[in-house]
């Protein structure tokens, strides 16, 4: 087995973005994802494959450092004192020995802050609840990888079948790089390996642009009025992409505090997706098309009508050359329709809308862009994130049934950072189930009940283009046992 990333030594500047961000705990770039088993795995091989987790993807055994006198972005370092143990926890749930048990761990996890001596990662194995079965908390910061990079470092440790494999040897420990700057003392070795960093990238870019130019230079003799048109078209999407944002879009999510509340729901992948290209679209589409369906009743019920909210969405940079592991999003805020009631229309519109903003030239500019952000006073930029209505998310999970140490996978939730909105929903497939989990800011949703009942209602106005489908399912306080998914109606009525 070989390790599935490279060593990154410096944060990618978006990253450094949203590191330097988190001097605001609202702001914190924490996720946590809530696996469930059908029983207890076993520890010792759970144990085992966490040790070839760490070892496969290097960063997870490196703590993260300032660089100095900010000199360049912050960088992962061996941590001479990594302990796998104080990492990988167990615990027993109290009761009442459901999901509820586990997610209230998990939101309470989700809002503590990391040890930053420590490589920034956590995962807790609950035992205990109802009839056998366990789940495992695992906490990551953002920085160390995103939703599909870490669905590819799970495959390496999962099974596809009940009995464990043989994994076959363990992979080598990894080891410190070498310093390659002066011998000194560490400050100075620091500052040279910092200033080193940025040269290297100013080279990079100058090289990368010498490379262009010939080319740009007979495309703009040969095409005047596209280049121009083309360089007017980069200059709008980068003031769009930075533009401030001083005002919330909605009149009843307003305020923020550092109180989450952690809720999921369920629906059929396939349904989804069937809901999706019934409206011209993708499965992305008709999740978006229940997230706003789902919002605009929740403002309804407060007799508030809004035509559009701000959504802030990852958008993936991942390429097929690149490493697994690791982080490789870029994030972009955009309005997007909520008080459009017909759910076939709003999908078309958000789809047209969310192909648009994949596709605009500021996201090619995105660490650059970041990089100037890193420079500008946190309490402005910050300032501008807690205006933005929700977050969401559609990560691609695992397609096939999988065990961990010999215990099922039933359902797989992650829950991503509001980043100063009022929400995040985050849909994580696992099979044909979309497990959707939904991370809510108290302080701007006063009713996080209610919230998810309009989500729910929203989710199957949706799939209702697609046909016949299967009820949404939501899993919550006492109604969450994991013996009994109980289909749970809604019988709020909305206009």
């Amino acid at each position: 087995m070989t390790q599935v990333e490279t060593h990154e030594a410096h944060l990618r500047q978006s990253d450094a973005f949203a590191w330097n961000m988190e001097r605001d705990p609202l702001l914190r770039s924490t996720i946590v994802a809530v696996a469930t088993f059908d029983q207890v795995p076993d520890w010792d091989q759970l144990v085992d494959r966490m040790e070839r987790a760490t070892r496969l993807s290097p960063n997870f055994r490196r703590r993260l450092v300032p660089s100095p006198l900010k000199l360049a972005p912050p960088r992962f370092l061996f941590d001479p004192d990594f302990e796998l143990g104080w990492h990988l926890r167990r615990v027993t749930a109290p009761a009442p020995h459901t999901l509820a048990t586990v997610l209230d761990f998990a939101r309470t996890a989700g809002m503590a802050a990391f040890d930053p001596a420590r490589p920034l990662w956590e995962c807790t194995l609950v035992d205990g609840l109802v009839d056998g079965r366990a789940a495992l908390v695992l906490k990551v910061h953002h920085s160390l990888t995103d939703g599909i990079g870490g669905i590819q470092i799970a495959q390496h440790i999962v099974d596809l079948q009940a009995e464990p494999t043989d994994p076959g040897p363990m992979p080598r420990l990894p080891h410190p790089p070498r310093h390659d700057g002066p011998a000194g003392p560490a400050a100075l070795a620091g500052v040279f390996e910092a200033l080193t960093w940025d040269l290297t990238n100013v080279v990079g870019v100058g090289l990368r642009r010498l490379a262009g130019l010939p080319g740009d230079a007979v495309r703009a003799a040969l095409h005047p009025r596209d280049a121009l048109a083309g360089m007017i078209d980069d200059v709008r999407s980068i003031a769009e992409f930075v533009r401030p944002v001083t005002n919330t879009l909605s009149p009843v999510m307003t305020q923020r505090r550092l109180s989450w509340h952690y809720a999921v729901l369920e629906c059929s992948t396939t349904d989804l997706k069937r809901a999706g290209h019934g409206a011209g679209g993708s499965l992305n589409d008709a999740f978006i098309g229940g997230v706003t369906g789902g919002l605009r009743r929740y403002h309804e019920e407060f007799d508030q009508r809004v035509d559009r909210l701000r959504l802030t969405m990852p958008i993936s940079l991942r390429t097929s050359g690149d490493a697994e592991g690791g982080n490789r999003v870029t994030i972009v805020r955009f309005d997007v329709p909520v008080g459009v009631e017909d759910p076939v229309v709003r999908m078309k519109e958000i789809g047209q809308i969310c192909s648009r903003q994949r596709h605009e030239p500021a996201v090619a500019y995105s660490e650059a862009i970041a990089g100037i952000l890193n420079l500008a006073p946190t309490a402005v930029v910050g300032g501008m994130l807690k205006h933005v209505d929700f977050l969401a998310s559609n990560v691609p999970g695992l397609t096939d049934t999988v065990w961990l140490a010999g215990a099922q996978l039933e359902g797989f939730y992650a829950f991503g950072p509001t980043l100063g909105a009022s929400a995040n929903v985050t849909l994580m497939s696992y099979g044909d189930t979309c497990c959707v989990g939904v991370n809510v800011d108290t302080g701007a949703v006063a009713d996080p009940d209610l919230f998810l009942d309009c989500l729910a209602a929203g989710f199957t106005e949706v799939l209702g283009v697609g046909g016949h489908h299967d009820q949404v399912r939501v899993l919550r306080d006492d109604e969450i046992d994991l013996t009994e998914r109980s289909e749970v109606s809604h019988g709020r009525e909305h206009p």
